[in-house]
């Protein structure tokens, strides 16, 4: 009897942890990045307003993806954003929705001393030809780096992969 309550003991102690390991929802760091998140789409990729990418995103930036490839610095990502999507003359337009619960936010100490924090989640993209209604687009998954610097978070490195047509998800 003695030896089943070390166990469940030692059981909650080894859950309470792994509960910890994530910025719980209602955290600041969590609420900060969120907020960030909202920042680098709602207003910088769903407005194009590319000063937002430079507000938040440090200058060597690496960004990975799995159907475009590498881009390894902010200059070089914010040119794409200029002449591609963000472009006034393009006709094509695309819209990131955040998938509703699918945020994660996992802090990054160096002893004891925040330093960063690693975001993930899902969310899914939405295309506009002129003169057309929105369609489905694609859904994927991210993870972002986050550094504090200066007292500053900027993100770092951008991991977007597992691209999926929602079409072909929906049908």
């Amino acid at each position: 009897m003695n030896q089943l309550k070390y166990i469940i003991a030692a059981t909650n102690l080894l859950m309470s942890f792994s509960n910890q390991a994530q910025g719980g929802k209602d955290s600041e760091l969590y609420n900060t990045l969120k907020s960030n998140d909202s920042l680098l789409f709602e207003v910088g990729f769903n407005q194009c307003d590319l000063g937002k990418f430079e507000d938040l995103m440090a200058k060597d930036l690496e960004f990975y993806h799995d159907k475009s490839g590498a881009t390894n610095s902010l200059s070089i990502f914010l040119e794409a954003l200029k002449t591609g999507i963000c472009n006034p003359s393009n006709t094509f337009k695309a819209r990131r929705e955040l998938i509703k619960g699918s945020l994660e936010v996992y802090p990054l100490y160096n002893n004891g001393i925040l330093y960063g924090a690693i975001q993930t989640g899902e969310h899914r993209f939405f295309e506009k030809q002129e003169n057309q209604q929105e369609k489905a687009g694609s859904i994927a998954k991210f993870t972002h780096l986050w550094i504090l610097d200066n007292n500053q978070w900027k993100l770092k490195r951008i991991l977007s992969y597992n691209h999926q047509s929602l079409t072909s998800i929906i049908n």
